[in-house]
């Protein structure tokens, strides 16, 4: 199979949790352990850190891989989803997989593929994980996909355990309560492996502290050691910070103009400080221009991302209702004369719990992603408006996108998202 054959074996053949939802979700790591074995566990041949939250774990991924390619290690880097290339999700300093990589992958795997038909996202950590050991990193970051516990990628013993934070999402798999979901990432936390938690939350603090101490493994909340005093934009990709610590006052820069970042940097300098104690070296010089130059080390891209101007248009992937909350917190922070919003959801999210956050004097262009997944955007439509959200739906994220162009003025202000996949196809 040449790579675009390669491609549609994979999209086609294996369950796509992304794609079709719960009908792909394996709840235990049998296939997993099984292609491990098969490939003789290739993930215990370098270092990791293994990274899970509802919200920010994209991003603190992607910052603690820069922070990791400025000080000179050699850097893998395994996220989900991807999107515009399969090959998004592996990375090693910033390069995406190479076609052939995948291609020798599966060509030389399918037996075992076809045998114990793995889900989409099984065979891809599986691939990952040999790409790493092939290329030899001398660690990796990995972002889990859903959950913690049940995860495919929980099978690594890494350096630090981090967990971001914790919302109401995925509760058709991971628990309807922050304390059963918590117990669903605290699965990541390994016996005497240091535990970072992003943020500290009065009902979930019981239920880490309790994984932690069961585990003999230390705990730290980022937000208790880096306090965000200040945050401002000095332009449309470069933000500033300003951080209380223990050791004092720090500015720290970024190219990721997203506010929610002022969360999630607190994060990465807790982790990168259990990466020191634990024997990296890692200088301040590398934490401050790894964190500077995340979009350029790692490819990331969605989040707060301007991508045309006259009208301004931001695209995000927050896909939740504490990740949009934050994003319409944002835009009212934006000067703009009208906002245009371009707004797909998934039909397993909670839209009842979502449409409340965002802006009623908005005008709204209801649309979906090419998936089985995305709601419908007549049903979306017409749940908005017992919400207070008005406008039109269009079937396709290009004619809502279109149509939003036409009816803006230059002052106006055009915002795409409510799904990775229509941020996706946006970006595309």
């Amino acid at each position: 199979m040449n790579y675009r054959e390669t491609l549609d074996f994979l999209f086609s053949s294996l369950p796509m949790f992304q794609r079709i939802g719960q009908a792909a979700y394996k709840a235990d790591l049998n296939n997993t352990f099984i292609l491990d074995e098969h490939l003789d566990h290739p993930h215990k041949y370098f270092k990791t850190i293994h990274v899970a939250g509802t919200n920010g774990k994209g991003s603190v991924s992607h910052m603690l891989a820069a922070v990791l390619q400025k000080a000179g290690y050699r850097t893998g880097l395994y996220t989900s989803p991807h999107l515009k290339d399969f090959r998004e999700r592996i990375k090693i300093n910033g390069r995406m997989i190479p076609e052939n990589e995948v291609v020798r992958f599966v060509n030389e795997n399918k037996n075992i593929i076809d045998q114990v038909q793995p889900s989409f996202f099984e065979m891809t950590v599986a691939l990952a994980f040999s790409y790493f050991f092939r290329e030899k990193v001398d660690i990796a970051v990995i972002e889990t996909g859903l959950g913690g516990r049940l995860d495919s990628t929980n099978i690594i013993n890494p350096l630090v355990s981090v967990i971001t934070n914790i919302g109401l999402d995925h509760t058709q798999f991971l628990g309807n309560t922050l304390e059963k979901i918590a117990a669903e990432k605290a699965g990541i936390i390994k016996p005497h492996i240091p535990v970072i938690v992003g943020e500290y939350q009065v009902e979930t603090y019981p239920v880490f502290n309790e994984y932690a101490e069961g585990n003999n493994s230390s705990l730290v909340y980022a937000d208790q050691k880096y306090k965000t005093i200040s945050n401002y934009l000095v332009s449309e990709n470069e933000h500033v910070l300003t951080i209380q610590s223990e050791r004092g006052i720090i500015h720290v820069a970024t190219d990721l103009p997203g506010n929610y970042q002022t969360r999630n940097i607190p994060t990465v300098l807790q982790t990168i400080d259990s990466l020191r104690e634990g024997g990296l070296k890692i200088s301040e010089r590398s934490v401050l221009e790894g964190i500077s130059e995340v979009r350029r080390l790692t490819g990331l891209r969605g989040r707060w991302e301007v991508i045309g101007k006259d009208p301004l248009l931001v695209c995000d992937t927050a896909h939740n209702r504490e990740g949009l909350s934050m994003v319409f917190r944002q835009i009212k922070q934006t000067p703009y004369k009208k906002l245009h919003v371009i707004l797909g959801i998934v039909k397993d999210k909670d839209i009842h719990s979502i449409l409340p956050v965002l802006l009623p004097e908005a005008e709204y262009y209801f649309t979906q992603a090419a998936i089985p997944r995305a709601m419908d955007h007549k049903e979306l439509k017409d749940a908005a408006a017992m919400a207070g959200l008005y406008g039109f739906s269009y079937p396709s994220v290009t004619e809502a996108i279109n149509a939003a162009k036409r009816n803006a003025d230059k002052e106006d202000m055009i915002f795409i998202g409510g799904s990775t996949f229509v941020v996706a196809e946006a970006l595309t």
